[in-house]
């Protein structure tokens, strides 16, 4: 079963860190990873850019608007995320458990069993 792995965090802390601590959690991050690639389970990764650099499309029926970044009042926002193949939901929990004790902030990561679709395929 394949999976997202959303990572959530505050943007105000994350981007605080000096390009040190950055390259220290992407180390920690990626050591945690390369048992996964090792194995074949680990798919696209993404690092988002901040919600400052986003904008969003809101459509409703007779009107479609553009604004500037994310339009969310969260405290934690939508900072990457992983595709991972995965067993079981444990076993995602698993990896889920790892990148967090990789990552020094305090922030969430959403386990989300998802269907893949293929351009030009029927879906399933």
């Amino acid at each position: 079963m394949l999976y997202a792995v959303l990572c959530y965090n505050t943007e105000d802390v994350t981007s605080a860190w000096t390009k040190e601590q950055d390259d220290k959690v992407m180390r920690d991050l990626t050591a945690v990873q390369r048992k996964y690639v090792e194995a074949g389970k680990l798919g696209p990764v993404a690092r988002l850019l901040p919600t400052t650099a986003a904008t969003t499309l809101r459509h409703r029926p007779g009107e479609t608007v553009v604004i500037d970044g994310p339009f969310a009042e969260t405290k934690e926002q939508l900072l990457g995320f992983y595709l991972i193949d995965c067993a079981s939901l444990d076993e995602a929990l698993e990896f889920a458990r790892e990148l967090s004790a990789a990552n020094p902030a305090a922030g969430s990561y959403e386990i989300r069993p998802l269907s893949l679709y293929k351009p030009g395929e029927l879906a399933p």
